[in-house]
């Protein structure tokens, strides 16, 4: 593995977070991804991040793995910056789809970045629905790639899905 990562001081109940530079690059997050893909066996997911511009290379990252997951074929909705009660209501308007948040928080020069791994039903992905597995995947070096191009899935922007009232 490249670039390996404590998966331990990564990973959390519920969330993935980590300094920036330091404990989380950005390809954890193409890792995570395409490893959420395959425990939660997603043909399509939504994800957002807050606009941040740190966050940025994370989203992308993270959409990137989404689509290479295997033979899954799944679909992205990219909305773009969303906030977390936006990303739920476009999970639930997709059909009840996974979804990802994206965020970075500064504490002075610190930087933050945290992966938030929702299920079709909205609710957070925990060490005992799912987090695990996608955490032992990574540490394991088992992070699924895909099988040929046409095993790939796309990403569609679909700002549309954004309630902003």
């Amino acid at each position: 593995m490249l670039n390996p990562i404590d998966t331990d001081t990564v990973f959390h109940d519920d969330r993935i977070t980590g300094a920036f530079p330091g404990e989380i690059h950005a390809g954890v997050t193409w890792w995570a991804g395409a490893c959420f893909v395959v425990v939660t066996r997603a043909r399509q997911i939504a994800v957002a991040s807050d606009g941040h511009p740190t966050t940025a290379e994370f989203h992308r990252r993270l959409c990137r793995g989404a689509i290479n997951a295997q033979h899954f074929r799944c679909q992205v909705a990219d909305l773009g910056q969303a906030n977390e009660t936006q990303l739920l209501r476009a999970m639930e308007a997709l059909g009840n789809v996974p979804g990802a948040l994206l965020s970075t928080t500064m504490e002075g020069s610190r930087q933050t970045v945290t992966i938030h791994l929702y299920n079709a039903g909205g609710q957070p992905l925990t060490e005992d629905t799912g987090l695990a597995q996608v955490r032992e995947m990574i540490a394991a070096d088992r992070v699924p790639i895909p099988v040929n191009d046409q095993a790939r899935g796309h990403i569609t922007a679909r700002p549309d899905l954004v309630e902003t009232a």
